[in-house]
């Protein structure tokens, strides 16, 4: 049988989507949270204060990991950078995870074992 055509590559392969979409949607958040802070952006404007409100749950379990670094009204924030690539590496540990369940064929795993 044909790993390309087996009943579980179209599930993994939406699974895979789901899992970098929602994680795009996230770094993209924490990018936006970055940058708003880098440039000392005002918190009471409606825009940067969702940014913030939104992307709190993100950051929160990182927020004392590293310090902040402040120069005139910008604010560079570690704690952000450290969790848009926390949330990078899940993401890629649960795509891994997801494609252990994909189909193989004997000589495909053959060859794969031979690689490694």
């Amino acid at each position: 049988m044909d790993s390309t055509n087996s009943p579980s590559t179209k599930p993994l392969y939406r699974g895979t989507q789901i899992v970098w979409y929602l994680v795009g949607l996230i770094d993209i958040l924490l990018m936006f949270r970055f940058l708003l802070k880098l440039f000392g952006a005002n918190i009471r404007a409606g825009f940067t204060n969702f940014i913030y409100t939104a992307s709190s749950p993100f950051v929160s379990p990182f927020n004392s990991v590293f310090g902040v670094s402040r120069v005139e009204g910008s604010v560079f924030e570690w704690t952000t950078i450290l969790a848009m690539l926390v949330y990078l590496l899940v993401a890629w540990g649960i795509v891994k995870l997801l494609l252990i369940g994909k189909t193989v064929s004997t000589p495909e795993a053959a060859d794969k074992l031979k690689e490694e």
